[in-house]
């Protein structure tokens, strides 16, 4: 007996794409490049060594539930800062959540957010289509109905709000936003959140604003939904942006992120975190507060990345589709056949990519918006990236 839901569920795209390799051997002369997977591989911060180390003592106390005071005031001036915001739109108090990790929180998302029913029928959760599998499987474990909306090229990779039919967003619960979006790496401009933001309180949906890419940029930086609210009579209402350490900080590992905005919703979202939500521990809060006040290796960080991205798009010279995304650390490639491309290039040059149809679904038509595509992830040193991005190119245009 178990709940038949996770039956519906895909296997994870990386489950996936070992199946789809698992009888392939690489070159057994060449050491294999592992693109797939969105880790950073920039160094930590050190600082955070030695902040980990003068707290050990704190490993044996509980954590409180909602992080330290502190870390709280240091996410909310990280965010005043950040997006311009006037100090009254976010109260450390209020206005913060602070999770473990940004992917349990996108997932609880759904469950804050998705009722038995609205206007009488199962709620919607609206997605964009390439998507971040969380998305896919909270909103089909919250027992709502999925409606995908398409972001690829016709509309700029983002997902295009206009295009939504009012009775659609009447039974709408949750939208998920995701900008820089994985994995095209488009972000949405401050006129597309201000009016998903508006649609959001018109029809009582929560809107949440996956923002986890938002501090890599080669030119420049993204708004936030937080921008948005700025400009809004009811500002923060039904609004929710997710933030990580992970990308921005090079600490996947210490897994640590807030979420903010409505403060009824992070009341009743930490509400249910009480139940069913992992605590940071206290060493981890006292390096996440140093890691949000401090800028200087987001920059380095990011002019690394910056440089990456020059180098590939140099070598591709506009072949696969090649072009500088908004933000995020991917190459979104046209190769024809994502799957086929993933194939030949771990065969033939012992390097792992990620086919595109994994981080999507079909839609209506029978049509998968990701088929054509593979993930490529700037992760490696600026040498290995080269290198990579050279075999790359050659394999799939010779």
């Amino acid at each position: 007996m178990h709940n038949d839901i996770l039956d519906k569920l895909t296997d994870y795209p990386f489950d996936r794409l070992r199946e789809l390799l698992f009888d392939i051997e690489p070159p057994a002369n060449i050491t294999p490049v592992y693109m797939q997977i969105g880790e950073p591989k920039h160094p930590a911060p050190e600082f955070i060594k030695n902040i980990l180390v003068e707290n050990m003592d704190d490993w044996g106390k509980y954590p409180p539930p909602n992080g330290t005071d502190n870390l709280r005031l240091a996410i909310s001036d990280w965010l005043i800062n950040r997006y311009k915001l006037p100090t009254s739109l976010i109260d450390p108090e209020q206005n913060i959540a602070v999770v473990s990790g940004t992917r349990e929180a996108l997932f609880m998302a759904a469950l804050l957010a998705v009722p038995e029913k609205k206007m009488g029928f199962k709620p919607f959760v609206l997605m964009p289509n390439p998507f971040y599998q969380v998305y896919m499987g909270a909103a089909e474990m919250a027992r709502s109905k999925v409606i995908l909306l398409p972001a690829g090229p016709e509309t700029g990779f983002q997902p295009d709000f206009s295009a939504i039919e009012p009775k659609i967003l009447e039974r709408t619960a949750l939208a998920y936003i995701n900008s820089p979006a994985n994995p095209q790496g488009s972000t949405a401009d401050k006129e597309f959140l201000v009016h998903a933001a508006k649609l959001a309180q018109k029809y009582d949906f929560i809107l949440a604003i996956d923002e986890c890419y938002s501090e890599i940029y080669t030119e420049r930086a993204p708004p936030g939904g937080l921008s948005a609210c700025k400009e809004l009579a009811n500002k923060c209402q039904n609004i929710l942006v997710f933030h990580s350490l992970s990308k921005r900080s090079n600490a996947p590992g210490l897994r640590s992120g807030f979420v903010a905005g409505d403060s009824n919703l992070i009341k009743k979202f930490l509400r249910l975190r009480q139940y069913g939500g992992a605590q940071i521990p206290l060493p981890i809060m006292r390096a996440s507060e140093a890691l949000w006040k401090d800028e200087e290796h987001v920059k380095k960080s990011r002019d690394l990345y910056r440089k990456k991205f020059d180098s590939a798009l140099e070598i591709l010279n506009g072949d696969l589709g090649a072009k500088r995304p908004g933000g995020g650390f991917y190459l979104w490639l046209n190769v024809g056949d994502g799957a086929t491309a993933a194939k030949k290039l771990w065969k033939h040059s012992g390097i792992r990519v990620l086919p595109g149809e994994f981080l999507a679904k079909e839609d209506a038509n029978g049509s998968n918006p990701g088929k054509q595509f593979i993930r490529v992830a700037l992760v490696h040193d600026l040498d290995t990236t080269r290198n990579a991005i050279t075999q790359i190119h050659e394999t799939l245009t010779k």
